[in-house]
């Protein structure tokens, strides 16, 4: 995947409508601080299109990223840690359902899950949720570069296990660091997703 250009078109708050594309969606979900805009900088060769922070929680929006005309990268709010009232969180749960709802274009959900840690409640509530949603979703197994190369199978197995997935469920090992795993999710994008 060659990345001619990329903007950031549309910005979508809990009160916002949903655009209207006409071109293939893909989305990534994942827990506030997994590593989700440093994956999708990785994915548009772009240092900090989207914003990183040490504050986990700042995706409060849906972020549609134009990538070549071609399609979208879609940003959905991160889960789980966000310091913000239950309230607040509810609001962004509704949101992202009327986002899988409603829109024409999805072709895909990535899940994001941390290779170090056994998937979360949340991690769970997530993945169950996408599949209630009519997804079977893709799982990358972020910040690779954090553990030993000899744990990876054991952590991608524990994965697999705490999400419950089926066999044939794709999981990639991803690194914004190394970017190993990049071109891995491209060809799959391409060849299933973005025909």
């Amino acid at each position: 995947m060659i990345i001619k250009n990329v903007d950031l078109e549309t910005v979508c708050g809990i009160t916002s409508r949903l655009p209207e594309n006409t071109l293939p969606e893909i989305a990534f979900a994942g827990k506030s601080n997994v590593g989700k805009s440093s994956l999708i900088n990785a994915l548009m060769n772009r240092k900090s299109y989207a914003r990183i922070s040490a504050t986990p929680g700042k995706t409060q929006t849906i972020n549609f990223y134009n990538i070549n005309q071609e399609f979208y990268l879609v940003d959905l709010p991160g889960y789980g840690y966000a310091k913000v009232s239950e309230q607040e969180k509810q609001k962004w749960g509704r949101m992202i359902e009327r986002y899988l709802h409603g829109s024409k274009q999805l072709r895909a959900v990535f899940l994001l899950i941390d290779i170090r840690h056994d998937p979360s409640a949340n991690d769970k509530m997530m993945y169950d949720w996408i599949v209630a949603q009519g997804y079977q979703p893709i799982i990358i197994a972020t910040k690779l570069d954090k553990i030993k190369r000899s744990q990876k199978d054991k952590q991608v197995k524990a994965i697999r296990q705490g999400l419950g997935l089926p066999a044939k469920t794709t999981v990639i090992p991803f690194s914004s660091v190394t970017k190993q795993g990049r071109d891995e999710l491209w060809e799959l994008a391409e060849k299933e997703y973005l025909k």
